[in-house]
């Protein structure tokens, strides 16, 4: 009988430490060209959602080094963009983009600090003002209807 109940307690402690383990955070990918390959949706800006029918999407190119943003935050009309981007790291701030579009017409903005970098989401800082803020999810790809509308505006 002892060793009964001493085999039940044991497996009643069991149970109680299974469940209050924490879970595993998942760790960020490595801010490299490879890793941010692909067709980028921004979902916030400045830490709130874009205004309802707002859109901007990013696909960028690892091998090439190429932009292409779809967007219509700054015009009334569907607008693409396109440049190249690049990858650097600073020692005091981390890893950094930074773009210049094509057709001579300069640069972004801002370079921006990439963090939280994972499978489905990244966010970007500008590295000259911490409250201009982007987070941006994984998309397969732009939706045809965004690529139409660009290609009936340009």
């Amino acid at each position: 009988m002892k060793k009964t109940v001493h085999l039940i307690l044991v497996a009643v402690m069991a149970i109680m430490t299974a469940c209050e383990k924490e879970e595993m955070p998942i760790p960020a990918l490595e801010v490299n060209y490879i890793n941010l390959d692909g067709t980028w949706q921004l979902a916030e800006w400045r830490g709130a959602p874009l205004a309802e029918g707002a859109w901007l999407y990013i696909e960028l190119d690892r091998k090439e080094h190429t932009f292409k943003i779809y967007d219509n935050i700054s015009t009334m009309y569907p607008h693409l963009s396109t440049g190249t981007f690049e990858l650097t790291n600073d020692w005091r701030v981390g890893d950094i983009i930074s773009g210049a579009y094509d057709y001579g017409n300069g640069a972004w903005n801002y370079e921006y600090i990439v963090t939280d970098l994972y499978k489905e989401s990244m966010t970007w800082t500008a590295k000259a003002d911490a409250a201009e803020q982007q987070k941006l999810v994984r998309v397969d790809e732009v939706p045809a209807e965004i690529v139409e509308a660009v290609r009936l505006v340009e």
